[in-house]
């Protein structure tokens, strides 16, 4: 917990010396908060591109992704110091600020040296001003501990709003997951897990790699998925990952395409209906590869269709809208559809994805998630399997679409997923479909429910 700081040296007016890491990091905090980026690809090629060592890398990873996760906190502490509503502040001051408390109150950075490095910033990319702006609102920040910043919380009752100051989560999020799991422990466990830093999983593509090979690399294996491992090292230093023969995958994306695949091992035909990015479509199209099954991916987006290209060998992409598949002039007897959703599922991967959706987004992403259901059951075989997945553990994203679907095609049966499950998965279903959850899982919070056609 940082301490107090009492005791500053006299202001210098030397010239600004800002380490590279942290020049970085406000950059990428930048394009992330001010100009729609994605941290979760910015980060990585900007690293990539670097020349830091392991320990700038990591504090560079830890700074960016942890400001982003937490700036709800930050922007309730820095909404007591400021002398003017804190939404009125420039935007670029509001992220450095946000920057600065991140290193004094998660990271353990020193609060003098936390200061004079955030001030080194601001002076170097926003000027003298703004950079004593700066170092004005660090002062009052590092002033008090955490914990005396969130005294006025004590007397709060709504525990919705408490909680999401405390956890930075906006209020509808929170609300969402009390709607499904009823226990405020269980909302504080998943709120804590979506602000627990994920390692990178690794991902064995079956006729390039195996689990055990990853494992011989010094890896340790998945809990449950027969293809994942967890490595310490930069994934982008494995010539295994290099040479496209393994990927990166949460494990929970890894047991949607396992379950899948499973549950659907005597399909000639099978159909990733939203294949981009191409994590699922990789191992799918591997797994059908090897057990001789046909295998097609569709993607509206060309730039990710090429990246779904790139990983799916000899198969074929379709470049086009998942609600007008049947226009391909193909058939299937297994669709999987991981449909556009909130990414609720995905928070501690993509921490900006908390503040972009709002509760306004849902209705257009469920029209959106039923059009493409009804594109996928146009194209599905009779006694053919349709799985319909999401990134999120929304009710209305999950069971009642669920329910939507059976109620609106008779034809259609629910299967129970619990015959797929790997050994040693427990607490994941729910009405007989997947749904992992990052506290009592460690994995993404996936949703998974299997429909089979009638003949």
């Amino acid at each position: 917990m940082a301490r107090a700081v009492s005791n500053f040296p006299p202001k210098q007016f030397t010239k600004p010396r800002p380490d590279a890491p942290r020049l970085l990091a406000f950059d990428i905090i930048s394009e992330v908060n001010r100009r729609g980026g994605y941290s979760n690809l910015l980060l990585p090629q900007a690293l990539a591109d670097s020349t830091f060592d392991e320990r700038d890398r990591g504090f560079t990873t830890e700074l960016v992704y942890g400001t982003i996760r937490m700036q709800g906190l930050y922007d309730y502490i820095f909404s007591q110091i400021s002398d003017r509503p804190w939404s009125e502040v420039d935007p670029e001051i509001i992220d450095l600020a946000r920057m600065g408390a991140h290193q004094v109150f998660s990271m353990r950075t020193p609060p003098h040296a936390a200061v004079s490095a955030t001030v080194d910033v601001a002076r170097k990319k926003l000027g003298e001003s703004k950079g004593s702006f700066i170092n004005a609102l660090m002062r009052k920040a590092t002033s008090k501990e955490l914990s005396q910043w969130l005294e006025p919380l004590q007397s709060e009752t709504d525990v919705i709003k408490r909680m999401s100051i405390e956890y930075s989560h906006p209020e509808w999020i929170i609300s969402a997951y009390f709607d499904l799991l009823k226990d405020e422990n269980l909302v504080r466990d998943e709120l804590i897990s979506n602000n627990t830093p994920a390692k990178p999983t690794l991902v064995s593509w079956p006729g390039a790699s195996t689990q055990e090979e990853l494992i011989s690399l010094g890896a340790k294996p998945t809990m449950y998925s027969r293809f994942g491992a967890f490595h310490d090292e930069p994934p982008a230093s494995l010539d295994v990952i290099r040479h496209r023969k393994a990927g990166v995958q949460d494990e929970g994306s890894q047991l949607v395409a396992q379950i899948f695949a499973d549950a659907t091992s005597t399909a000639e035909r099978t159909l990733d209906l939203c294949a981009g990015p191409g994590g699922k479509a990789a191992l799918l199209s591997h797994i059908c590869d090897v057990s001789g099954r046909n295998f097609v991916a569709n993607e509206v987006s060309e730039p990710r269709a090429a990246l779904v290209k790139k990983v799916i060998g000899r198969f074929p992409v379709i470049v086009g809208d998942a609600r007008r598949i049947a226009e391909s002039g193909q058939s299937f007897d297994a669709i999987l559809a991981d449909v556009p959703c909130t990414g609720l599922g995905a928070l501690r991967r993509r921490p900006e994805v908390r503040w972009r959706r709002s509760l306004k987004d849902l209705a257009p992403l469920l029209q959106l998630q039923s059009e493409i259901v009804e594109g996928a059951l146009a194209v599905l075989e009779p006694g053919g399997v349709f799985g319909f997945a999401t990134c999120s553990p929304h009710y209305a994203e999950t069971t009642a679409q669920v329910q939507s679907i059976l109620k609106k095609h008779q034809d259609l049966e629910l299967i129970d997923i619990s015959a797929f499950l790997p050994p040693g998965l427990e607490q994941c279903t729910r009405g007989g479909a997947l749904s992992l959850w990052g506290y009592l899982h460690n994995t993404d919070s996936m949703f998974l429910a299997l429909f089979q056609k009638k003949r």
